[in-house]
């Protein structure tokens, strides 16, 4: 019998606080950019006209290209981040634009890609791209700030294997056309304009981005990003009135590596919002001149400058209020394809059943639909994070697969499907003073509710790490690709996603096949005993044996969760299991039942016609789970249920077959055990 246990974390530290949300989402569209990306347009194309004119000086147009460019570096900044748009496609075109203006030598991928790994290892010599420019020597600053996209060109070049065929493919195109518009300019004697136009103001704005965006921020300090976010980026306080509007927020960087989805004009505000936890880390400052400050001494230049902002705290998901699994009808809200055999099903859940279906990350809802006349029940996990107020499935077709097939060619925004109210316990309790390492391995239409344990995980507990190990046979068949995309962006320092092929012979060697034990030790470098929780989520050979073979490894079983679809065929021996009497209480009425030899408790209930809740009927959802108050029963398998759930009286009805007279259960009785 497999059961899915938690393991108690000890007290955080008492020196521990939780950084409270920012207080800034992502916007649908971010006007403040939309608003410096057409005005640096508009100037570029004034001072290119300007240039061919001969209306303005040589000197008057670099100047002013020079500050569109940098402009427009903070476009492309914010885009690679997904913070300029809610829609995944805005960012991406925008950052495509801006990037073809900063440096048109790679592509706006690339680069994200690229910045990434910034955020991921700051101050890192090895691995961080930047610290190409803020370790070096003084007297080699003036000759490596203008040459800072060098360096950006060697790192991909070494990552060259890890990236997508079409990101590389964009990169050497754009490449080639810029050293073919060059030497073109070159033959036809065009050389000195494109210079004025754009081949000067490029390195100047390069020039100055080194400088404000990788030097300012980053020089000096020692910590590396894993080792201590609060230190590896500072803030400069002082003169801000200047500085804030002309390194635009980049004067805040620390904020911008705390929170990298924040827009850039939101950094100051996030700042004030949630100071005194940032001091309370000992965060790196320093004023506009380069005087390090610590705590005391910003508290004494703040209470000379301004007055201290207020703390608030963080948002915390809240569970169902539903006692068991209830169903309602639901409207479908949008249906949106993820793969070709894969959606994304979003519901919209009337107010006054939102308190209803509010859920806790991992747990999944049961579907109940007819389709062709026949009712089909189906459980699909939450992929959506705890605290987003949204409620969404991943469906992956199964061929044969009744819904699956409904899902994927039928189902429209505004039909209503009968949705039970969440349940289950794959996921576990978070704290927002937690430090912790945690380990998730899925395949395939496993990961959806890895997506939701992650999001809400990096929300909540904000110096916690996550590595995920996800397989598919291919990109294209790769389920939530763009979020998981978005999520390592948003959280570059504390998610990696290792992306394992097992039919994709580009992909690289270390990451292609099927995942095991051997391929995520060799990955994760580390101790696995150290790993404080670990995930795992898809078929059955793979969970089971990976739980196995972590055990082997002496990782307790207590830190391994486990999610399975569907449960294993149970047992035809059901001899040994007497007749009895079943009280059975739902929704506040009571039931006493006949149950014969060999049937379960769920079996006598819907043989009498009681509606109790349930959907896989294999012991792996949790949606039959009640509370046995009298008599005894056995459980034939459980892979639902924690530890702490059967041992305070919890039984999966649809695996339990009494071994008393009389048995009784409770399925209204909550049950929030961890």
């Amino acid at each position: 019998m497999a059961t899915t246990t938690r393991h108690p974390q000890p007290p955080a530290a008492a020196s521990q606080h939780p950084v409270p949300d920012p207080g800034e989402q992502v916007p649908t569209l971010s006007w403040p950019v939309l608003g410096i990306f057409t005005g640096a347009l508009a100037v570029f194309s004034a001072s290119t006209w300007a240039a061919l004119t001969g209306a303005l000086p040589a000197i008057a147009t670099i100047v002013a290209s020079s500050a569109t460019i940098f402009v427009l570096f903070t476009v492309l900044h914010d885009a690679s981040h997904y913070s300029i748009s809610s829609h995944r496609w805005v960012n991406v075109a925008f950052g495509r634009v801006a990037m073809f203006f900063v440096s048109p030598l790679i592509s706006f991928k690339s680069f994200a890609f690229i910045h990434i790994e910034h955020h991921r290892n700051t101050n890192d010599g090895e691995h961080d791209p930047d610290h190409w420019v803020s370790s070096a020597p003084s007297w080699q600053l003036p000759i490596r700030f203008p040459a800072m996209d060098l360096p950006y060109i060697g790192f991909l070049i070494r990552n060259v294997r890890r990236r997508p065929r079409a990101e590389v493919l964009e990169t050497a195109a754009l490449m080639t056309f810029s050293l073919t518009v060059i030497v073109f300019a070159a033959f036809t004697g065009n050389l000195w304009t494109l210079a004025v136009i754009y081949l000067i103001p490029a390195r100047v704005a390069m020039f100055v981005l080194a400088w404000w965006f990788d030097w300012l921020p980053h020089h000096d300090l020692a910590d590396t990003q894993r080792e201590n976010r609060y230190r590896a980026t500072r803030n400069r306080v002082g003169s801000e009135w200047i500085l804030t509007p002309l390194l635009l927020s980049q004067n805040y960087h620390l904020v911008h590596h705390l929170h990298p989805s924040i827009p850039f004009y939101r950094y100051v505000a996030a700042w004030q919002r949630n100071e005194e936890a940032y001091l309370e880390r000992d965060s790196a400052i320093s004023t506009v001149f380069g005087q390090q400050l610590d705590a005391t001494q910003y508290r004494e230049w703040k209470r000379l400058n301004g007055k201290l902002a207020a703390l608030l705290p963080v948002r915390m998901p809240r569970s169902s209020a539903a006692r068991h699994a209830n169903t309602y009808p639901i409207p479908v809200k949008c249906v949106e394809p993820l793969t070709p055999s894969s959606v994304k099903v979003t519901f919209d859940v009337p107010d006054h059943l939102g308190d209803q279906f509010r859920f806790q990350a991992g747990q999944h809802l049961t579907i109940r639909h007819r389709i062709g006349g026949q009712e089909v029940r189906r459980n699909y996990s939450i992929c959506t994070s705890a605290t987003s107020g949204e409620l969404a499935i991943g469906v992956r077709h199964i061929a044969g697969g009744m819904f699956s097939t409904f899902a994927l060619e039928t189902l429209r925004a505004g039909d209503v499907l009968e949705l039970m109210t969440p349940t289950g316990s794959f996921g576990a309790p978070l704290d927002p003073l937690a430090r912790r390492d945690y380990v998730a391995v899925a395949a395939g239409s496993g990961i959806t509710p890895i997506l939701s344990i992650i999001r809400t995980t990096m929300e909540i507990e904000t110096e916690s790490r996550f590595i995920l190990f996800y397989g598919n046979r291919t990109a294209e068949s790769t389920m939530f690709a763009t979020e998981l995309d978005e999520l390592e962006s948003r959280y570059a320092d504390r998610l990696r996603i290792f992306h394992i092929r097992s039919d994709q012979a580009h992909h690289p060697a270390a990451l292609r096949g099927r995942i095991d034990l051997a391929m995520v030790q060799q990955l994760l470098a580390c101790d696995l005993t150290s790993i404080d929780r670990w995930y795992l989520c898809g078929p059955s050979d793979l969970v089971t044996t990976m739980r196995d073979d972590l055990a082997a490894e002496e990782v307790s079983i207590e830190r391994i969760h486990l999610e399975l679809f569907r449960g294993t065929t149970r047992s035809t021996d059901v001899a040994a299991f007497p007749e009895s009497e079943v009280t059975i209480t739902l929704s506040g009425a009571v039931h006493t039942v006949e149950l014969a030899a060999g049937e379960t408790v769920l079996e006598s209930a819907l043989r009498s016609s009681i509606d109790a809740p349930y959907a896989c009927l294999g012991g792996a959802c949790g949606t039959c789970k009640a509370r046995i108050t009298t008599g005894a029963v056995s459980m034939e398998q459980n892979l639902a249920l924690t530890t702490a759930e059967v041992d305070a009286g919890y039984i999966l009805t649809c695996q339990s077959h009494p071994t008393t007279p009389t048995v009784a259960v409770d399925y209204d009785s909550r049950a929030d055990v961890w």
